[in-house]
């Protein structure tokens, strides 16, 4: 699966978003072993809400979920499988822009596996592009960077995040590991690039820049460093 399109969807859902403090009375639940998350809900059908808005389930609806589980795990061979092909067609949706169907494939995901980070990583991506909830995302992310088997493209959506909430602090420390992870994305060189030159530092940015385009930067990665280029000095 290629997600070269998410961080595109990162900035369509995050521009001009800011980030608040979560209240301190926020009740939070466990999702997973250990997970605790800030309960949230949104007006929206509730399997369209991340975690399933967080609703108490009763007797009928967890032996349905559990019914659901084992058939999916008994057509694909295994639960690890089964929640490859529910995050899969999860990340299709994410491209395809509809984030709707998206919530409800990553819940499906949850209810076979509620450990794996690329969950938590899909959820905070939908967050912003369902909801438009910086808050919860950036929670999610947070979690997504401590759970086991994360995504290659993990840091470089969550620096593109950070970049747009205009902490280019934050967003270059992802950006640097995001090139590591994926040396041969060229979107996560150009977000580099632009984290580096909003620290002051004009001789890394162009360095960046260059990375950017012998990897086949997005159309708009390649107009972003025009525009770096230019500001930048770049020789």
């Amino acid at each position: 699966m290629n997600y070269s399109g998410v961080s595109a969807m990162l900035k369509i859902a995050a521009v001009g978003l800011m980030l608040a403090s979560l209240p301190a009375s926020a009740e939070t639940v466990e999702v997973a072993p250990g997970v605790q998350l800030t309960k949230r809900s949104y007006n929206a059908p509730v399997n369209e809400q991340p975690f399933f808005g967080f609703v108490v389930k009763d007797a009928a609806q967890r032996e349905a979920d559990e019914k659901f589980v084992a058939a999916l795990v008994k057509a694909t061979g295994s639960r690890e499988k089964a929640f490859d092909e529910a995050t899969t067609r999860a990340w299709r949706a994410v491209i395809a822009g509809k984030a709707s169907e998206a919530v409800v494939r990553f819940n499906q995901a949850w209810l076979i596996s509620p450990e794996p980070s690329a969950l938590y990583h899909g959820m905070a991506v939908v967050a912003l592009m369902r909801f438009n909830d910086p808050v919860f995302a950036e929670e999610l992310f947070n979690i997504a960077r401590k759970q086991p088997k994360p995504l290659k493209m993990l840091n470089a959506d969550y620096g593109r995040f950070l970049l747009i909430a205009k902490r280019p602090a934050d967003a270059q420390k992802a950006l640097e590991q995001a090139v590591v992870d994926n040396p041969d994305f060229g979107d996560a060189w150009s977000n580099l690039a632009q984290a580096r030159l909003q620290n002051g530092d004009r001789a890394a940015a162009c360095v960046a820049a260059d990375e950017a385009g012998k990897r086949r930067p997005s159309a708009n990665a390649m107009k972003d460093l025009g525009a770096l280029r230019s500001s930048a000095a770049c020789p």
